[in-house]
């Protein structure tokens, strides 16, 4: 038996990373969570634990990986997103909490086009869908939705699929390159995306645990055409999202206006740029004109 509050503090006193006390003590209480399930509670009354000698060498290892800079959720092999756990490895994106604001813009607009069309069925495509997370919390939260997450990454669509079977989740799976073949999934009412948008140069602006350890093809775009992925999707989507279908994604605060433009040259109405909780320009929506 161990007391919970010691080994908590044992925790912490190993972990070595330039952040904050506050990061530090959440991080150490995350992973003793993982492994041996004790609360914030329980910790806080030094309850007395069983530790099994696995889940020592388990912390052991969870400690040297965040040690050399590792990111928690990838240590932990989870991730949460708009209140639920995700599976996440090194193959795909971490999910963020800005990333949230694109799934509120989809509930909104959806809800409003019930209530002007009852029974309107939905079918839905998340393009670069990596972990799932947008796809199978849209499946989730719409219903009666037909749900499609394509992506150019076979191991991305592994995890998807995981994630999407963990939550009970009805979604088709495709491989597909949006910079290079036609969008396969016709008649659709929204098209949702957080495609790579981090410029090249931007790299040296990145925290070392994002730039040694996520995915690099789907974080960065290239300098010389930093919108090249926006200006597929617009291209693609008009023909085909069905009016008053919504194209709605993520972006790189900079380009909010450029990306604006770029759905308005390809047809789209009521294009808007919605901030995140930090104020930041996160989400551009628009609709194909009828």
């Amino acid at each position: 038996m161990k007391n919970s509050k010691v080994l908590f503090q044992e925790l912490i006193d190993n972990i070595r990373l330039p952040e904050s006390p506050e990061e530090i003590t959440t991080i150490a209480y995350l992973m003793l969570e993982k492994t041996v399930g004790v609360s914030n509670t329980d910790i806080m009354a030094g309850k007395q634990i069983l530790v099994p000698m696995e889940a020592i060498h388990t912390l052991q290892k969870f400690i040297d990986r965040i040690n050399k800079g590792e990111p928690l959720q990838y240590v932990l092999g989870e991730a949460y997103f708009f209140g639920r756990n995700f599976q996440v490895n090194p193959a795909v994106l971490i999910p963020r909490p800005e990333t949230e604001e694109l799934i509120r813009t989809v509930l909104a607009w959806s809800n409003d086009i019930r209530n002007k069309a009852k029974g309107f069925p939905l079918r839905v495509l998340d393009i670069g869908t990596g972990s799932g997370c947008i796809a199978t919390t849209l499946s989730l939260e719409l219903r009666d939705a037909e749900v499609y997450a394509s992506d150019v990454s076979n191991a991305a669509l592994s995890v998807a699929l995981d994630n999407a079977e963990a939550h009970g989740a009805k979604i088709t799976l495709l491989h597909h390159d949006i910079l290079k073949e036609k969008i396969p999934v016709y008649d659709l009412d929204i098209i949702v995306s957080n495609p790579p948008y981090v410029a090249e140069s931007e790299s040296r602006e990145m925290k070392p645990n994002v730039l040694q350890f996520e995915p690099h093809l789907a974080l960065f775009a290239p300098d010389d055409d930093p919108l090249i992925f926006y200006r597929e999707i617009a291209r693609k989507a008009k023909v085909t999202l069905r009016p008053p279908g919504l194209l709605a994604v993520e972006i790189n605060e900079r380009f909010g206006k450029e990306v604006s433009q770029l759905f308005i040259d390809n047809g789209f109405r009521a294009v808007e740029v919605i901030p995140d909780v930090s104020g930041k320009s996160r989400v551009v929506k628009a609709e194909r004109a009828t």
